[in-house]
């Protein structure tokens, strides 16, 4: 016999923190919710809000981080907080914080996920190979990304993962993630979900490579700066490429010319953050010296999202929920050619819940201007 579904979502557009956390409790309301992950906009009063979701919420876990857009039962919003409900009877869900992300070690990652398996395992809801994924959130500005991700794959071991970098819409100074009743910065939560639901990992991008190269030939890898490209200042030998001028880069630039890194047959994205006074580069993601870099260009995001979509279906059946993180940038696309309310539509048929990132997650790589994530299927009573 068929369960209730087992994640439930809820959305509100309250600008009161104490408002948007009581609908959110409200709708929420059920005797077996065991966990609450939640994506809120950056505009919230983050004080307020973390003090109003302690209040209506009490000793239930929540986790969350801060957005550049929300993904909800609706589909695309802004301004508001969307979230997911976890079933005690199809979840085991565990979370811990990790602090100060330059410190994070192999050891301490081992020490987290021992810790959080062993919480699974007490809840009895199914054997850790093969039932369960780990799904971050980082700050989405804590230039921590890949020593954080690879350090945690390295500890994951078979258990396959996924997340998104928190963001701040379109302002870049402040993200948070939020855990234990408060909002944090140079921090990730990680969280391990056992259960018995079938599940599917993803990750696509529409990006395609045109023949144009461009060599980093100078970076500060620690700031992911690139200074120069092809031995030409990096933001004017970018411009040369994508044929603007220098003064008309800005994120609708990046969002339809990104370049990307070539590793094996497929191509990783590394999207452009700024361009600073001295006509260099910072990136979202680590670019180093001496890597080769492809221009690319759009291909049809709608089309390769809808199919990625209908092959979930295909294979896992129709899903309970498809929690999603999307990179800003794709949504920038969407609205410059157009196509925000069609794509909106698309990921409310497919019940995709989530938030718009800073950077994506996906098998230890952090990755940019991809749809990453995780489709859960159904279940059944034993």
């Amino acid at each position: 016999m068929a369960s209730p579904s087992p994640l439930i979502s809820a959305v509100s557009s309250h600008t009161d923190a104490a408002l948007a956390a009581a609908d959110l409790a409200r709708q929420l309301c059920c005797p077996d919710l065991g966990l609450v992950l939640f994506f809120c906009s950056a505009e919230y009063d983050r004080p307020a809000l973390a003090q109003a979701l302690q209040a209506c919420f009490g000793e239930l876990p929540l986790v969350g981080c801060t957005t550049a857009g929300e993904i909800t039962s609706q589909g695309y919003a802004s301004g508001s907080i969307s979230a997911i409900g976890f079933s005690r009877q199809a979840f085991a869900v565990e979370a811990t914080l990790i602090e100060a992300l330059g410190d994070f070690t192999l050891t301490d990652a081992q020490n987290a996920l021992a810790d959080l398996m062993q919480r699974c395992r007490t809840h009895n809801i199914a054997p850790i190979t093969g039932h369960t994924f780990a799904l971050t959130l980082l700050d989405g500005l804590s230039v921590q990304e890949e020593q954080v991700l690879t350090t945690l794959h390295a500890a994951l071991g078979s258990i396959p993962h996924f997340g998104g970098s928190a963001a701040d819409a379109l302002n870049m100074i402040d993200t948070h993630v939020y855990f234990n009743g408060q909002f944090h910065t140079d921090a990730a939560v990680v969280l391990l979900c056992n259960t018995r639901c079938e599940f599917r990992m993803f990750s696509t991008h529409h990006m395609m490579p045109t023949p144009e190269k461009l060599v980093v030939t100078q970076a500060c890898n620690d700031e992911r700066r690139v200074l120069e490209l092809n031995a030409e200042p990096a933001a004017v030998c970018y411009a040369n490429a994508v044929g603007v001028p220098v003064e008309s880069l800005n994120h609708e630039v990046f969002a339809m010319h990104p370049i990307a890194v070539r590793l094996g047959d497929a191509y990783y994205v590394r999207s452009i953050q700024a361009v600073n006074e001295d006509l260099s580069l910072t990136f979202y993601c680590a670019v180093t010296t001496g890597i080769v870099l492809t221009v690319m260009e759009a291909g049809d995001i709608v089309s390769e999202t809808q199919a990625l979509l209908e092959g979930i279906v295909d294979e896992l059946g129709e899903p309970s929920m498809i929690i999603g993180c999307d990179c800003f940038l794709r949504r920038m696309e969407l609205e410059l050619t157009g196509q925000l309310a069609q794509t909106s539509a698309l990921l409310q048929r497919f019940q995709v819940v989530g938030f718009n990132t800073y950077g994506e997650q996906f098998a230890g790589m952090h990755i940019n201007q991809t749809f990453t994530g995780v489709a859960i299927g159904e279940y059944q009573h034993e």
